[in-house]
């Protein structure tokens, strides 16, 4: 940990020591979503954008300032026709000053649409998201079995494809980074020609426990787990997460020899050192985003919707944030205590996601239902319970961090959950964390917030309760304590422990 730094001392020893541990290497990094998109402009030039996602914005610091080629699916049009002018050869593009090099993985969209839409999701998003009915779903198959041959194992096959043949353009040491769960099989593959190499995978989502995975036919999570184990390095977000990978190579993957002292696992020749990296943020660029104009712009409109007492919540409508539950118990707190009726609003921002999968579909009319029955129950000409935002507009949910009370973070289950996280840097009134005991976020910050079980509406509610009538002083003291933590264990410390890592096997 690179403690009792500023966040601009942490990030400048971190590109300190990524340089000097890998200045005789070739890096790549691969993930299903890269960096930047490209847009065809009306005259045939191209518009580069950064592109969005988790993983693009924590790695964006090596991005910026280490030589690097990044590998990832061309996502649209745009990607496409720049990747097929450059023949497959490296595009270097510029955003913000900085120019990375690229690489687009081009699979035809038939192919595409079963790997993604088919296979990654719904059917591994939701599994290691906890969100199978077991009784009813999943149904495994011939439909299921065709996206894994003909969609999952060929996209894979293919990223392995580009990622080999970028590596051996130099002589310069390999460091391959694989990032996510839509790239399961690329270790085992680029392993299989390419020994020398050294390779680190993280998953950005939660890993279950074997009852989860045994949902999944033998013949697919076998080699999923096998070609985990062709990895040097394998980060998760959580213990929980890491303790539960242990446990499954030891009852799926013939031969495996698990340390649970260690955290290592010896498959053949390989040792993977399993190790636990929880994502974080940079928080001086999360305060330099809240004091924009723009942001101020957006707190002052929020600030005309306030009452006394004000919950937040940030999140995309899907099942896994568990929306309905949260307003639930919100209506069972006013019924409780009709005393705050008037004294307490809940402000939603929520953004659409994922609006093309049927399960997603119904879960928008269920939350948007469940607000109807809030505000039709308690509702008057001169107070609105619940105030909804359907739109991603980020600067604006950031505003509405700085003015919360409580925030809610209440996911059946998440990789880590960066809103619990940013909300108590920015926030401005020592608001209360009330928090998921499934978040990945709350192993960190479990010390200074309210937890619940994520189902437990009545518990939910009690914290509700407890969160805006808890003391001045006991809001100040979990506030800064929040603060310490996630200051000190920001983006830049859980990218240096990476760092610190692989110098310790190159």
């Amino acid at each position: 940990m690179i403690d009792g730094f500023s966040g601009m001392d942490r990030k400048i020893k971190l590109i300190e020591n990524a340089r000097e541990v890998l200045k005789d290497h070739h890096i790549i990094i691969a993930s299903n979503r890269g960096p930047i998109e490209h847009q065809v402009l009306q005259d045939g030039r191209f518009n580069a954008r950064r592109g969005s996602g988790g993983v693009v914005t924590a790695l964006s610091t090596l991005t910026d300032n280490l030589e690097l080629t990044w590998i990832s699916s061309a996502m649209g049009e745009g990607d496409r026709k720049i990747s097929q002018q450059h023949e497959g050869e490296s595009i270097k593009s510029a955003i913000h000053g900085q120019t990375i090099s690229l690489r687009y993985v081009m699979t035809p969209r038939r192919v595409y649409h079963k790997f993604y839409n088919v296979f990654c999701n719904p059917l591994l998003w939701f599994l290691q998201h906890s969100m199978w009915s077991s009784t009813h779903t999943p149904n495994i198959d011939e439909i299921v079995y065709d996206a894994w041959t003909n969609g999952y194992v060929s996209v894979n096959q293919s990223f392995a494809d580009v990622i080999i043949e970028e590596a051996n353009k130099t002589d310069k040491k390999k460091l391959i980074i694989v990032h996510d769960y839509h790239l399961y099989l690329a270790p085992g593959m680029i392993r299989e020609r390419m020994t020398d190499a050294l390779i680190q995978y993280f998953l950005h989502v939660p890993w279950p426990d074997m009852n989860a995975w045994h949902m999944l036919p033998q013949s697919m999570r076998k080699p999923i787990c096998e070609s985990l184990l062709s990895a040097d390095i394998l980060g998760f977000q959580t213990t929980k997460d890491a303790r539960s990978f242990l446990q499954c190579c030891e009852m799926f993957v013939d031969g495996a020899r698990v340390d649970y002292i260690n955290n290592t696992v010896t498959f053949g020749e390989n040792i993977t050192r399993v190790k636990v990296y929880p994502l974080s943020i940079d928080t001086d660029e999360l305060r330099s985003i809240a004091n924009t104009p723009r942001a101020k712009i957006s707190e002052d409109v929020l600030k005309q919707l306030l009452v006394e007492k004000n919950i937040v919540r940030i999140d995309r409508i899907e099942p896994s944030k568990n929306i309905v539950r949260g307003f639930r118990a919100y209506s069972l707190m006013l019924t409780r205590h009709p005393e705050l009726i008037g004294k307490v609003k809940f402000l939603a921002f929520l953004v659409p996601s994922r609006t093309h999968i049927r399960q997603y579909q119904r879960y928008i009319q269920e939350v948007e239902q469940s607000i109807h029955d809030v505000n039709n129950k308690f509702g008057n000409d001169s107070w609105k319970p619940i105030e909804v935002f359907y739109e991603n507009n980020y600067t604006q949910a950031i505003a509405a961090m700085k003015l919360y009370d409580v925030l809610l973070v209440n996911s059946i289950v998440d990789g880590m959950n960066l809103v619990a996280k940013e909300g108590p840097i920015v926030n401005e009134k020592d608001g209360v964390l009330i928090i998921s005991e499934t978040a990945g976020a709350y192993e960190q910050l479990k010390a200074a917030s309210f937890s619940v079980s994520p189902t437990d509406i009545e518990g939910t509610a009690m914290a509700f309760y407890n969160a805006v009538t808890a003391t001045e002083a006991d809001r100040s003291s979990w506030a800064a304590s929040l603060r310490d933590t996630i200051s000190n264990e920001d983006i830049f410390d859980c990218l240096n422990r990476q760092i610190e890592d692989i110098g310790q096997i190159i």
